[in-house]
């Protein structure tokens, strides 16, 4: 039985409007630390309903005021809240020489240390201290600690943006180099799925910084751009379902059409992204892609589709068409292989991974690069494409395949704000809040 880790960062505090520096300043002295705003409270609020009908079995927080109350102002929501533990192990990132100062003040008296901290974190320095360094090995003993502790169970996590990136960073391998190219925004849920009592063992990221509860509040379904946003937007979505998928049948590059539920789901796509600018559409030739993709921009009917081979989904050969059963029998051990070591596997008379990955990284790039700074495109594909495009975010290579989850109908966001050749930023991923209630996946989890 895995363990769900839900992941919240605290919401909006005086510090967050007026662009302080927070840190874990005064730990000791809550009377001068940040505290929520209105606003604060209401996002707290709000997530609170939308994890509402959520078993969570254990609850931790931070210490900190603006993270204790927003995980009070959660469970108040909850029908069966678990009392609330505060740690130590969820504090925020020691920026003691930085604190209550403004991020101005800091860029223009700190240069240097700036831009180590924004560009290369696994070297920025304070005193004799590597605050990211550390906050990397706080999250790696607080997982070490927890699921071990928790197994199988629900764990609500309340944080703060670098403890909550730490922690993610951390269990699914994300180096601190690019500790910055996830994002938490105020609010934000994510959601961790363990396989066992260590991050070892194997953990899939189902969801990263769901922001559509806040829709009221913040005017838009999808997390805002940082400051000084420069380059493009990428609004990657995986097809609908199909009768394969929810047989789990192995599809591959089977033309199979979407069925009447995953019509239904490129339908609240659609409706998920009526007020959400695009300005280019791209999608794989495929049936189920393509039809996804004219769904949602039936809401955009000025854009037109551009359609790459390069985007098809994996070649399973001789496993398509086939049942998992089917596949065990005339290939015996090569699906469980598929599960454990995926990078290991040459699919008969189809492709393996890293053929995939090779063609993807191209195509994807073209793509990025052939979108204007300040546009926004969507990509719609498949599962493998979708999974190697977001791991190639991040160097990961086809041994990484199963982290990232990729519901039918979900919407992943990924910026570039310093343009195509910048690093990107994952601001968000498999956002499923759309087709069904509450912040799980309950897609179909059938065969690619």
């Amino acid at each position: 039985m895995s363990t769900r880790v839900v992941i919240v960062r605290h919401g909006e505090s005086n510090f967050n409007i007026l662009h302080k520096i927070q840190g874990r300043g005064n730990y000791d002295r809550p009377e001068l630390q940040s505290v929520l705003t209105d606003k604060g409270k209401q996002q707290a609020r709000l997530a609170g309903k939308a994890l509402a009908n959520l078993t969570i079995d254990v609850a931790y927080a931070s210490p900190l005021v603006r993270a204790q109350h927003t995980a009070n102002l959660i469970l108040a929501e909850n029908l069966q809240p678990p009392t609330l533990n505060t740690t130590e192990s969820l504090l925020e990132i020691d920026l003691t020489e930085w604190e209550s100062m403004l991020s101005r003040d800091v860029k223009e008296q700190f240069p240097e240390k700036y831009h180590l901290w924004q560009n290369q974190p696994e070297q920025f320095q304070l005193g004799d201290r590597y605050p990211v360094l550390d906050l990397f090995e706080q999250a790696k003993a607080f997982w070490a600690e927890i699921l071990t502790k928790h197994q199988g169970k629900t764990i609500l996590l309340v944080g703060h943006s670098g403890i909550n990136r730490a922690l993610i960073c951390s269990a699914i391998g994300i180096p601190v180099s690019l500790y910055h190219n996830i994002q938490q925004v105020n609010c934000a849920i994510s959601v961790l799925n363990f396989q066992g009592a260590n991050i070892t063992d194997g953990v899939q990221l189902e969801s990263l910084n769901l922001a559509s509860h806040l829709e009221d509040i913040s005017g838009s379904p999808l997390p805002p751009t940082k400051q000084n946003h420069h380059g493009p937007r990428l609004l990657l979505v995986r097809h609908g379902e199909t009768e394969w998928n929810r047989q789990k049948r192995f599809q591959g590059q089977i033309d199979v059409p979407l069925n009447n539920n995953g019509h239904a789901q490129a339908r609240r796509a659609s409706e998920f992204l009526a007020q959400v600018k695009i300005d280019k559409a791209f999608s794989s030739p495929m049936l189920r892609p393509k039809d996804t993709a004219l769904e949602i921009l039936s809401k955009h009917p000025h854009i037109q589709i551009e359609l790459f081979d390069e985007l098809k989904e994996i070649s399973h050969g001789l496993w398509e068409g086939k049942f998992e059963h089917e596949i065990e029998a005339e290939f015996a051990g090569q699906l469980a292989l598929w599960q454990s070591h995926p990078q290991t596997v040459q699919m008969p008379e189809g492709e393996n991974l890293q053929e995939v990955w090779d063609r993807v990284a191209i195509v994807w790039q073209k793509i990025v690069e052939s979108v204007p700074a300040g546009e926004t495109a969507l990509v719609v594909a498949h599962d493998a494409v979708n999974k190697a495009i977001l791991c190639l975010l991040f160097g990961f290579t086809p041994e990484q395949f199963w982290i990232f989850k990729q519901g039918n109908g979900g919407v992943s966001v990924i910026d570039y704000p310093e343009g195509a050749k910048g690093k990107p930023i994952l601001q968000s991923c498999n956002i499923t809040t759309h087709l069904s209630e509450g912040i799980l996946d309950r897609t179909a989890a059938g065969a690619l």
